[in-house]
């Protein structure tokens, strides 16, 4: 067989690419996996950049760029860029059309107001990315998992704290036994050490990720309970021990994360686990 016919080919969309790339992490040395976890966490900025951008923001050096380019079966960065390309040109149009609008409204809003617009807007392009990168399927599952748990545990700190805080407040008023981890008495692990395979956890960290919710969710799966995470990338540290896991990407204002479209995650699925024990 010759060369050419034995080539890999490349992924021919990024949806494939990103299969591939959570496929084969395990096999990509240490700067590759430094470029991959990059190339999934700013997507916009790979179509964007050029090489030496891209590589002074993931830390690397540009020849790492074309290594993990032909590991995937490109010939070169280029090729491997015009995906992530293509991707934003099959994006939906409505959140550009509302930033134009807000840009056009910009220079005769106070500053106050324009700062309202601009977590406005990071608010929709939260929300669309979300709609776009949430499976049905697999938030179904997610749902059956934790609807069938005796308790789900509830798992979250700094950041992610406010989403498991209403969650407990909403499965309070559903009657969702829950228990919300993370208690001013510091008994964390003896509560935890109470969970079965029965239950369920529910793990939410945003990077830099929490160490300590990492922790507690490694050991529940670990004891064989079945564990749902919600984060910020395929290369978090929740993904490898959960059953389910969830990519939610917030988009920022001036540097500031809202938590609109985790919110909203959390609250569909919170309801949707009630909806589902109230049909059984």
């Amino acid at each position: 067989m010759s060369n050419a016919a034995a080539k890999e080919q490349p992924p021919q969309h990024f949806d494939a690419l990103r299969t591939a790339i959570l496929e084969r992490k395990h096999e990509l040395p240490k700067r590759l996996t430094q470029v991959a976890a990059y190339a999934l966490d700013h997507p916009d900025e790979i179509a964007f950049g050029t090489a030496a951008s891209i590589a002074l923001s993931a830390n690397v050096q540009p020849s790492t760029l074309v290594r993990f380019a032909q590991f995937f079966g490109f010939d070169g960065f280029s090729g491997l860029q015009m995906l992530f390309r293509a991707r934003l040109r099959e994006r939906n149009s409505s959140y550009e059309d509302r930033l134009r609008q807000l840009e056009q409204d910009g220079p005769a809003l106070t500053e106050s107001s324009s700062i309202f617009n601009g977590f406005i807007s990071a608010a929709h392009r939260s929300l669309d990315a979300v709609i776009a990168a949430v499976e049905p399927e697999k938030f179904e599952r997610a749902v059956s998992i934790l609807a069938e748990a005796d308790t789900i545990y509830l798992i979250a700190k700094r950041r992610s704290y406010p989403i498991s805080s209403y969650m407990a407040y909403a499965f309070g008023k559903l009657k969702v036994r829950f228990q919300l981890v993370g208690t001013a008495a510091g008994i964390d692990d003896d509560m935890l050490a109470m969970a079965t395979p029965k239950d369920a956890a529910f793990a939410i960290s945003f990077s830099p990720y929490a160490s300590e919710s990492t922790a507690q969710a490694r050991v529940m799966a670990a004891r064989g309970v079945p564990v749902i995470s919600l984060t910020d990338s395929a290369f978090s540290p929740l993904a490898e021990c959960s059953k389910e896991w969830f990519e939610v990407v917030e988009a920022d204002h001036a540097g500031f994360r809202s938590l609109s479209a985790s919110m909203a995650f959390a609250m569909a699925l919170t309801v949707g686990i009630a909806e589902a024990r109230r049909r059984h």
